[in-house]
């Protein structure tokens, strides 16, 4: 067998196999006498139909198969000579495949070199956050607003209140597409509406009707909208105020706390706060950490592997969006970005992970199940079966085995760090 490799690309690579036709011939003559050891043929015994009588039977359908057969094994092995290592399948194209031989190209993407480098100079920074007593007060104010109840009352309408209103829109006289709404409820302040239909409802009493004009920004959602300016005409039905439950030991109830009342639910809240901040740092230092290891180490990146990537978006995205229908999915395209870098990090990582030989930490895989089931019935049974699950632990392990990178990246590049408020920062996208 003759095989030759050209680079038609940084990526793609043609192969050229040529397998002669004696070891086709051989096969095809192989596979006629086994059929003819167990061929069924009307006028003559099993295993003594003559050897024209198989060919003119089934020598046809015998070297389509073998044909095939030996592209792929021919294949495989051109590949193993060569010692290359496809990204995704082949586009084949026969030039030749009978008696005087197979010969194909067969046309792929492989796996790009990669040799990591500046690691020492990748720089993060550590947010230092403190959870002040403030910051706790806040919270549990919003724990109160949560329950909040809504009357009615009789005056002119601030930033807090709710707003029962009709509305409808037109610009330049013809309608807003979905630009009209009967009882719709607008809490003043709350930016849930664009901002000049807030301010012209800020003041309205029940019973008022108004004519307003309002200015969609420029970066508005709906593009048929951006920039332009409508008309609007609003009747109110009623302004509500917000009422408050109190701080006591109904409220913690509400919230689950069936003891220790509003010391221990403002316990669990500031439990529960430190949990979602130390994620948050964790996540933003790892984010910090691939953006360096990324800006470092420019890499190129088999197509197949962006197509399948972008595929497994559009797949996950679906799901969450309730979509069944193909013809519904979000374009492809919208996730190639996307797609393009996960696959250039996980290339990166994994080229980490074998150079440092970084090895999977058992302890901290135990201690991932052991959060995940945390809080759950029966958590030791559960977090038992799960480490036993080998599928479980094939998915769950290379997670970890992430996080040992993000850390060693951490751990041997640049590092400071920066105070933060608690508030800012968990308010920053």
């Amino acid at each position: 067998m003759q095989v030759s490799v050209e680079a038609t690309g940084n990526l793609e690579r043609r192969l050229r196999v040529e397998v002669p036709a004696e070891r086709i011939n051989k096969e095809i003559e192989n596979r006629l006498r086994r059929v003819g050891r167990t061929a069924k043929i009307k006028g003559f015994r099993p295993g003594k139909v003559p050897a024209k009588v198989i060919r003119q039977r089934y020598g046809d359908q015998v070297r389509q198969e073998v044909l095939s057969e030996m592209m792929q094994t021919s294949y495989s092995e051109a590949l193993q000579r060569e010692s290359l290592v496809p990204a995704g399948g082949p586009q084949i194209q026969p030039e030749k495949a009978g008696d005087e031989g197979l010969v194909y190209t067969a046309t792929f993407e492989v796996y790009p070199e990669v040799e990591l480098k500046d690691l020492d100079k990748i720089s993060v920074t550590r947010p230092v956050v403190e959870i002040s007593a403030a910051d706790v007060d806040e919270m549990m104010e919003n724990l109160r607003r949560q329950k909040a109840e809504w009357e009615n009352v009789d005056r002119p309408a601030a930033e807090g209140d709710k707003v029962i209103v009709d509305f409808e829109g037109s610009i330049k006289g013809e309608p807003i597409e979905n630009g009209k709404g009967e009882k719709i409820p607008v809490i003043l302040g709350e930016g849930r509406m664009i901002e000049d239909f807030e301010k012209a409802l800020t003041g309205v009493s029940p019973g008022d009707e108004k004519t307003f004009k309002v200015k969609y920004p420029k970066d508005y959602p709906a593009e048929d909208l951006a920039g332009k300016k409508a008309e609007f005409k609003a009747v109110v039905h009623e302004v509500q105020a917000q009422v408050l439950p109190p701080l006591d030991e109904e409220l913690a109830k509400a919230y689950g706390v069936e003891e220790g009342g509003v010391e221990q639910l403002r316990a669990d809240v500031e439990d529960n706060m430190r949990q979602e901040l130390e994620g948050r740092i964790k996540a933003d230092m790892k984010e910090q950490a691939m953006e360096g290891l990324l800006s470092h180490n420019p890499l190129d990146v088999p197509e197949a592997l962006v197509q399948q990537e972008s595929q497994t978006l559009q797949r996950d995205a679906m799901q969450r969006m309730g979509i069944e229908d193909p013809e519904q999915a979000p374009e492809l395209a919208n996730f190639r970005e996307t797609a393009e870098r996960r696959v250039r990090l996980g290339l990166l990582v994994q080229q980490l992970i074998n150079d440092k030989d970084i090895q999977l930490d058992t302890d901290r895989l135990r201690a991932k199940v052991e959060e995940m089931f945390a809080g759950y019935d029966q958590s030791e049974q559960l977090i038992s079966a799960y480490l036993g699950n080998q599928d479980f632990i094939s998915r769950l392990g290379p997670v970890v085995l992430e996080e040992q990178a993000v850390d060693w990246l951490i751990d041997n590049g640049q590092s400071d760090e920066k105070k933060v408020p608690f508030k800012d920062y968990m308010q920053t996208p």
